[in-house]
């Protein structure tokens, strides 16, 4: 009885490859659907293959009769826009050779003029108030105290003057850019055009098809066989054993082998793993020298009989 042979892994992954290959073609077949919408078609077609003969896919996209006659209409209507767009384009240059000036004077002027109404009367007010605040504390102008709280007022009206003009310029940025950006706007426009509606395609199905694990099916196979091989061994050399009888001793088969003492045939005694359990013995190959009548070989490997060599 001779031991599986183990799977070659170069023709396992090689299996396994082409396993995936015709997977990947598979699922990609599945997947190609053909559409057809209002707008248009989406359409598959196999062009060949590569060079390892994976087939090759196109997909085409087509539009309906209807969105065709607006797709024409576009390209005559882009090709009027362009002659158009040369037009406007000197139109465009004299606009961006303008820089924007947002260091209008005349606008911070405006800005104070228009203020002052609104913040002067308010200001007047809280200085009296201030005033007779401090008069009624029993404090005169030219005091210490005095001067404090009217420096406090006098900061008071610069601040609100200093964010009058960082709020109101901000505006008056606002708008100079308002108006720079109005020609341009409208240029671009005129130099613009319509789009044809694209066509709206669902989502193709995406149905899973699950690859075959070769390498997995044939380790598992070449361990499952491995298992009852060594089941079957392990029974022999059990009845072999038992019977007294012949029982393999081919040192292919063992491991883990460690010399624990001397045969009285002056060879060796082994403990050893052995289809799967530790065993002690000896080794065909030395009884072989000592005594050849008590090996023989069976299939693949030797038997020693313990029986004839006065057991270990």
């Amino acid at each position: 009885m001779s031991a599986p042979k183990a799977p070659d892994p170069a023709k396992t992954a090689a299996a396994q490859t082409e396993s995936n290959k015709a997977t990947a073609v598979t699922q990609y077949g599945l997947n190609a659907t053909n559409q057809i919408t209002p707008y248009g078609n989406l359409s598959y077609t196999q062009n060949g293959t590569w060079s390892d003969g994976t087939p090759r896919f196109t997909a085409t996209q087509t539009l309906s009769p209807e969105q065709k006659k607006l797709y024409d209409q576009q390209t005559q209507l882009g090709s009027k826009m362009n002659n158009l767009a040369i037009g406007q384009t000197d139109r465009l240059s004299n606009v961006l050779s303008q820089p924007v000036d947002l260091s209008n004077e005349a606008t911070e002027s405006r800005l104070m003029e228009l203020g002052r109404a609104r913040l002067d009367p308010v200001i007047a007010q809280r200085e009296k108030s201030t005033e007779a605040e401090l008069i009624n504390k029993g404090l005169r102008p030219g005091t210490e105290a005095w001067n404090r709280a009217m420096a406090t007022v006098n900061q008071q009206t610069n601040d609100a003057y200093n964010q009058l003009l960082l709020s109101g310029r901000g505006q008056a940025v606002q708008e100079a850019l308002a108006e720079r950006n109005q020609p341009i706007n409208e240029i671009s426009a005129l130099m613009g055009g319509g789009q044809v509606q694209t066509p709206s395609f669902v989502n193709t199905p995406t149905p899973g098809v699950n690859g075959t694990d070769v390498a997995g099916i044939t380790n598992n196979a070449y361990n499952q066989n491995m298992q009852a091989y060594q089941s079957k061994m392990s029974g022999l050399l059990g009845l072999g054993t038992a019977l007294g009888g012949w029982v393999f001793s081919d040192v292919r088969l063992k491991s883990n082998v460690e010399l624990v003492g001397t045969h009285r045939l002056g060879i060796g005694i082994y403990d050893y793993d052995i289809f799967g359990r530790r065993e002690r013995g000896v080794m065909a190959h030395e009884v072989a020298e000592v005594m050849p009548a008590a090996v023989r070989k069976n299939g693949d490997y030797y038997q020693v009989n313990y029986s004839m060599i006065g057991g270990v």
